[in-house]
């Protein structure tokens, strides 16, 4: 397995991490448990180091799975695991997202049960899942570096944060890395964010690198979204827009048939290429996806294939906004 170091203060990490987000909420219904916890072991088993996950995926059902993973996994591997956690989404009874909390005692509660779900004495990377309006980044984070200094957290991340508030936070404690949408159809970290982040020596976690399964080779034309799938309401996979999308996925497989790999690989290498700065999170939850996902660390891309690629996909060349317009309006990175 390929290394690469989160940041300029962040933890060596596998080139690739695992997102596991899917084997407990989001995609309809969870993934089988035994294949999920057989994936995690088989991500460890392959090198993969960086598990992330959020308090609120299942509330609290992936901690736990993680927490089940880790226990029945080789001492070897377990002792390699980097646990990456967001936290601060609230979300009510029924399931629906209530809101954001990045208040300092907040802060220290929310990591008080992902602790005690994990099973474990510290979290390596913690991160406020959106930034919070109503509260100065600085207090957040302030509260992140009280758990580092006690010893309960290892390093400091944000997700989704504008190039503002990187600075507002770096000025505080440094900051391992930003997780953060990247995928040949989001690339609007491009323009600020990302020569931001690396000015700062802020690392990138990469998610969407598959665009939630339309770059993946998977998703078929007429597929119906199973109930609670949070997919049906994302306008790139409605009417046109998903069309469109798919055209562009078609364009893709064609590069990719011709360097011998899948849609999948070739749009999870070219996430690889952009940088060595940044590790994509791939959202495999059965054993085959994650195998064709490590696959991409074999494909390797040289400016005729990235070209090839930037012309398949341009920028911008996608239908839709990544989130409905509601969640867009909470992304301190579209601000």
């Amino acid at each position: 397995m390929q290394t690469r170091t989160l940041g300029t203060t962040g933890p060596q990490s596998s080139a690739l991490g695992l997102g596991c987000m899917g084997m407990s909420a989001l995609y309809g219904d969870p993934g089988d448990r035994a294949e999920c916890l057989a994936t995690i072991h088989a991500a460890l088993e392959a090198g993969i180091t960086l598990l992330d996950t959020g308090d609120f995926y299942g509330m609290g059902h992936n901690e736990l799975l993680i927490n089940e993973a880790l226990r029945t996994a080789p001492a070897a591997r377990r002792e390699q695991a980097l646990t990456s956690v967001k936290f601060g989404a609230q979300r009510a009874v029924e399931g629906g997202f209530i809101g954001f909390d990045g208040r300092p005692s907040a802060v220290k509660s929310f990591a008080a049960y992902s602790l005690q779900r994990l099973g474990t004495d510290h979290i390596d990377i913690y991160r406020l899942a959106r930034v919070d309006p109503d509260v100065p980044i600085e207090e957040t984070v302030g509260a992140i570096a009280e758990l580092v200094e006690a010893g309960h957290v290892r390093h400091i991340g944000l997700s989704e944060a504008g190039a503002d508030t990187l600075r507002r936070a770096a000025a505080v404690a440094p900051i391992a890395d930003l997780q953060i949408e990247y995928s040949l159809i989001s690339r609007g970290i491009e323009e600020r964010i990302l020569p931001t982040a690396r000015e700062l020596g802020i690392g990138i976690t990469a998610y969407g690198v598959l665009a939630r399964g339309l770059l993946s080779g998977h998703f078929e034309r007429d597929r119906q979204l199973a109930a609670g799938d949070f997919r049906a309401a994302s306008p790139r996979f409605q009417g046109a827009n998903l069309h469109r999308n798919l055209d562009l996925a078609d364009a893709l497989r064609a590069v990719a048939e011709r360097k011998g790999g899948t849609p999948a690989q070739t749009a999870i290498a070219w996430v690889l290429a952009q940088g060595a700065d940044i590790v994509p999170l791939v959202g495999a939850r059965r054993r085959d996806r994650l195998a064709e996902a490590v696959g991409a660390l074999d494909v390797t891309l040289d400016a005729g294939d990235l070209a090839a690629i930037e012309r398949a996909v341009p920028a911008d060349a996608a239908a839709g906004d990544r989130y409905p317009t509601d969640q867009m309006a909470l992304l301190d990175s579209e601000r």
